[in-house]
């Protein structure tokens, strides 16, 4: 029965961050945001609700393994396994601005992350992140939500809708509101099933949290940036990444630890730091070449199945 809830769970989730994702675009399409935006914020912000339901319903409940390496597990498939797949259909430019920016600043709110946690107060093998450091990292969040809406006014886009009709305003907070309430049921769910799953298995909560609960929450991701990358809309593609792992680590982990303080493993550090290495990886071919090619996309797929590898052997 646990699985069973656990598929449903995953699918009111991908199917809520859906139409939380046509809500949102149909509101930013009406007030005309640029689509390198919509990617970076609206859409990314859709298919991180998932995160975000599941890693603060978490914390709530003490289960610290799944709130933290939900986040840490959804940010490496978003870099490697999202970001490999969108590059392997089509190769995925980088704009210059993303890395002096938006990129830099998600490697930043990592470290911040780890510098926090080696920083609290723990006992044994364990570290704390105190409400203070949620604080911290929303602190940050604003920040970069306050940077990109002067972007946006900086470049404003007058959209023609030719013979389709303007999108519908009221249409578009009503899909949002009910994709919204979706993810919120399937977040309960998917914590709740993976739980019981892992307790039964005697499995830990972070293995979970950093494979099956980090990759069904971050299909949204997945789904979403194939398809714009399909559309040959790579801007929306390689923004939604990088907004997703901004609002996982400064949104959705400082949401957690400032409704209730969690408890960070020192394995969870470890995968801290090979995120960190892996997004100075990604930034070879993006400085270089300014694009991500295919086989860095095939070598990026590679790297995830070796991560994989290694998390359930340890």
């Amino acid at each position: 029965m646990e699985y069973v809830l656990l598929i449903v769970g995953f699918v009111l989730l991908v199917k809520g961050a859906d139409v939380f994702v046509d809500g949102s675009s149909d509101i930013a399409r009406y007030f005309g945001i640029p689509s390198f935006i919509i990617g970076l914020t609206i859409v990314a912000f859709g298919t991180s609700a998932p995160e975000a339901a599941v890693s603060i319903t978490a914390a709530v409940k003490g289960q610290n393994g799944i709130a933290v390496g939900n986040v840490i597990g959804s940010n490496m498939f978003n870099l490697l396994m999202v970001l490999g797949a969108c590059a392997l259909v089509k190769p995925c430019p980088v704009q210059p601005s993303i890395l002096k920016k938006e990129y830099p600043l998600s490697i930043a709110a990592t470290v911040l992350f780890i510098l926090l946690a080696l920083m609290g107060v723990g006992s044994g093998q364990d570290f704390t992140l105190s409400q203070i450091d949620g604080l911290i990292l929303l602190a940050v969040f604003i920040l970069f939500v306050i940077m990109t809406i002067r972007k946006a006014k900086r470049n404003p886009v007058r959209e023609s809708f030719g013979s389709q009709k303007k999108p519908s305003l009221l249409k578009g907070v009503l899909l949002s509101i009910i994709g919204l309430a979706a993810i919120i049921v399937g977040g309960q769910v998917v914590v709740n099933s993976a739980s019981a799953i892992a307790a039964s298995f005697g499995v830990s909560q972070t293995l979970i949290g950093l494979t099956i609960v980090a990759i069904g929450t971050s299909l949204p991701e997945l789904v979403t940036s194939i398809a714009a990358a399909l559309k040959g809309e790579t801007d929306i593609a390689v923004g939604n990444v990088i907004g997703s792992n901004l609002f996982n680590i400064l949104l959705v982990l400082g949401a957690s630890v400032s409704i209730h303080p969690i408890k960070v493993e020192m394995i969870n550090l470890y995968d801290a730091g090979i995120l960190v290495a892996v997004s100075l990886l990604i930034m070879i071919p993006s400085a270089a070449k300014k694009e991500i090619r295919r086989g860095w996309g095939l070598l990026f797929l590679l790297l995830y199945a070796a991560y994989s590898y290694y998390i359930i052997i340890r």
